[in-house]
């Protein structure tokens, strides 16, 4: 990104961490987490040298939640800058407000994630400068100190970087040629319902927020769609077109992407991949990798 200051890692590196996502957030006994765990309590699983006992055993033993959780590199900047590598084991003092500012951080670079791919999209270039700016003021929250950090006003900077992204988002999305369209409507009429019983107009382009839970798009054409936040929970989008298509924030928990092309949607994690079902067919951006569970053949 010509012009922007250098980026902190936006991936996760546990070896420069101290397990903090395994202490400092809770989780709930669901189809997710096989137990519960308050906040601040460490796994079960989760020994010594802070790394997971049963890390290769993860999905089988109930925990597919860990397996798609992403920090986004929060982990290691708040352990090895924030707290200058000082261990909440070490060092219990540093525990509470550790424990408080890792999920800051975390929100700060899953936005710095976001505006950093904004920044390599074409048709965004007449808001890079704004773009840039935006990068440079999160960077500068994630680097807070502790007490910074906990009184930083997450929600406003979240609000106006979103109002950007959406203005990204919109200008992308124009870009996508093909109509989005007709030919998809034709296609996918009356394929899919939603929760709520309504049928799924997949060639409409707007589906921000909408509970698409279960519903059938196999082969929907959703070129320039905006996905943002949507729930697609166990929809089949097999062999579906993706191009251009917004995913910022949506639910892609057991979702059907096998043969779905999604080279050139956008705002897109490892962790929303990660939750989806895919297959060797289905085509990923060059910039995430393809899930480990995912068959190769």
């Amino acid at each position: 990104m010509p012009g922007t200051t250098p980026l902190p890692p936006l991936t996760a590196d546990c070896a420069d961490c101290f397990a903090l996502c395994c202490v400092a957030l809770p989780f709930a006994a669901s189809a997710d987490f096989a137990t519960d765990k308050p906040a601040g309590r460490p796994c079960t699983h989760l020994r010594q040298d802070f790394r997971c006992g049963i890390h290769d055993g993860l999905r089988p033993a109930g925990f597919t939640g860990c397996t798609v959780y992403d920090c986004f590199g929060a982990g290691q900047r708040v352990a090895q800058r924030t707290f200058a590598g000082r261990d909440w084991r070490g060092d219990p003092g540093t525990a509470r407000a550790m424990f408080a500012a890792f999920p800051v951080v975390r929100h700060l670079h899953e936005l710095l994630w976001y505006l950093a791919e904004a920044l390599t999209l074409p048709p965004a270039e007449p808001l890079y400068a704004e773009l840039r700016r935006a990068v440079a003021a999160t960077d500068r929250l994630a680097a807070g100190t502790p007490e910074e950090l906990r009184a930083l006003d997450l929600a406003a900077h979240r609000a106006g970087v979103n109002a950007l992204l959406l203005r990204t988002s919109a200008l992308v999305r124009a870009d996508a040629g093909g109509r989005g369209g007709e030919r998809g409507r034709e296609r996918n009429r009356g394929r899919g319902r939603g929760r709520s019983g309504d049928r799924t107009r997949t060639g409409a382009r707007d589906h921000r927020g909408a509970d698409l839970i279960g519903a059938r798009l196999k082969g929907a054409d959703l070129r320039g769609a905006n996905l943002r936040g949507t729930l697609l929970i166990a929809a089949d989008l097999r062999s579906a077109d993706l191009t251009r298509a917004d995913l910022i924030g949506a639910d892609l928990r057991d979702t059907r992407l096998h043969g779905a092309d999604l080279t050139g949607a956008f705002f897109l994690t490892q962790a929303q991949l990660n939750a989806a079902r895919g297959d060797a067919a289905t085509r990923v951006p060059d910039t995430l990798t393809r899930p480990a569970h995912w068959p190769a053949g």
